[in-house]
């Protein structure tokens, strides 16, 4: 973890948009080294503000049982740190608002409002930002032989791998591995079958 004088660890990447000198337009992202686990947090906040171990763990399963039961009466849950609420949708079209009924209609996730509470905290604690080396992924994209290579590798024998894992071994984003993966499962001929699992989306060799 950077220490807090060091500021924030920044990548810049080119997005499928073209400026007006017929270059890429560029973005910026914090740096995908660091990644905090719940335990990590656990760890954090007993080491700086004394928390007793296992806290914040019930607090979060507390308000996750709490919000969900809530949610589905329909409620929206008003919280320090933003409103939670549920988010709906029709399972089909439907033009004459007079005909949908409850079965038209399902829970299509948790739409999630921070307000305005996260940047004032992150201000408080921001200390600027540092630019951190990244690999340029156009040039990674363009050499898909490389990146064929690569992923077979990955896969080994019967093995399976997520946009996640390819993202890292590649040094490609997400964004960019997931959508080339996707494309290796399309065609008469795909090389990759893609499977949900859980939350999660596995790519195995066909």
């Amino acid at each position: 973890m950077p220490r807090k004088k060091d500021g924030m660890l920044f990548e810049v990447h080119p997005t499928p948009a073209k400026g007006t000198d017929g270059k890429n337009i560029v973005y910026v992202r914090p740096a995908m080294h660091y990644k905090l686990t719940m335990q990590g947090l656990e760890d954090f906040c007993n080491r700086n503000y004394h928390s007793p171990y296992g806290e914040m763990m019930r607090a979060f399963d507390y308000f996750l049982r709490a919000a969900s039961e809530l949610m589905a009466m329909g409620y929206r849950v008003e919280t320090p740190i933003g409103s939670f609420a549920p988010r709906l949708k029709l399972l089909r079209e439907i033009t004459d608002p007079d005909k949908v009924t409850g079965r038209d209609v399902v829970f299509d996730g948790v739409e999630y409002n921070p307000g305005k509470l996260w940047n004032k905290e992150l201000e408080k604690w921001s200390h600027g930002f540092r630019r951190a080396e990244n690999s340029n992924t156009q040039e990674i994209m363009a050499d898909k032989k490389k990146l064929e290579e690569l992923l077979n590798k990955l896969l080994g024998d019967g093995g399976s791998i997520t946009a996640t894992q390819f993202a890292r071994a590649s040094k490609l984003t997400y964004y960019s591995a997931s959508k080339l993966l996707n494309e290796w499962c399309k065609g008469e001929n795909p090389k990759l079958l893609k499977t949900k699992q859980g939350q999660v989306y596995l790519y195995t060799a066909c």
